[in-house]
């Protein structure tokens, strides 16, 4: 279970670390939201994902790992709400897929102490 839950944890570090990113280098016209709140966004997920791998690595305060993807679940939540009213359903699935990945990770690794 371990391995799953690492497996996991870097890919959707990758994920978030990259549409983070992306909030910043796109041009903001594109979507229909604020830019500083478009902007808060990509700075919550590329620290969620950084939260998601970082105290695992460093084996320091690793209580972060669950909250990390507890938050990046409710960015998740939002992000199909969002999605489901301005582009439907279909295009609901990915944010819920990764929403799902990380509740299981937060549950997952809701058991780690501060060792």
């Amino acid at each position: 279970m371990n391995i799953l839950l690492w497996i996991i944890q870097v890919l959707l570090a990758l994920l978030f670390l990259f549409a983070g990113i992306a909030k910043f280098v796109m041009p903001l016209d594109q979507i229909p939201l604020p830019a500083l709140f478009l902007k808060f966004i990509g700075v919550c997920e590329v620290l969620g994902g950084l939260g998601l791998i970082l105290p695992g690595l460093l084996r320091r305060q690793r209580y972060l790992t669950p909250l990390a993807a507890v938050g990046l679940t409710i960015i998740m939540i939002g992000a199909v709400v969002f999605t489901i009213t301005h582009g439907g359903i279909k295009e609901a699935i990915s944010p819920l897929v990764f929403g799902l990945l990380c509740a299981f990770v937060a549950y997952g690794r809701a058991n780690w102490r501060n060792n």
